[in-house]
């Protein structure tokens, strides 16, 4: 679903910036509110939960992302050393796994959180039809 990217990728934007969760709702309910029919927000908003396993290993990476990847931040850190200081091709290949294994880790983090940012809008945006004297 086409619309469904575009709305993760402004959740993406918003997470960049320094500011509370419930700031980035805010501003992120309001592009929603322009480029998006209610109809099509709980089209969505049933894709995105469809989308989104709860299991626990995805929970762990969504809220501590970085502490996770950090293990392969590091054998990626002692392979370049040993690759080098060892003249070793296995500690250069250490290296590179151990930096596409952190980076991957941690894109999946940020994706999942702005799942979670996103989702998090739609029930705001419910809760305030439902209850519209907020």
């Amino acid at each position: 679903m086409a619309q469904l990217e575009q709305l993760l990728k402004m959740a993406e934007d918003e997470l960049t910036e320094y500011s509370t969760d419930a700031r980035k709702i805010e501003k992120l309910r309001r592009k929603i509110g322009l480029s998006v029919s209610l109809a099509e927000q709980r089209q969505i908003k049933a894709a995105l939960l469809a989308t989104m396993q709860p299991n626990q290993i995805a929970q762990i990476v969504e809220e501590q992302r970085q502490v996770v990847a950090l293990p392969f931040w590091g054998i990626a850190g002692l392979g370049l050393l040993l690759g080098i200081s060892l003249n070793q091709p296995i500690g250069l290949l250490a290296a590179i796994a151990g930096s596409v294994a952190a980076f991957r880790i941690q894109k999946w983090g940020w994706q999942l959180q702005a799942k979670r940012l996103l989702l998090q809008t739609f029930e705001d945006i419910e809760a305030r039809i439902a209850q519209p004297n907020k």
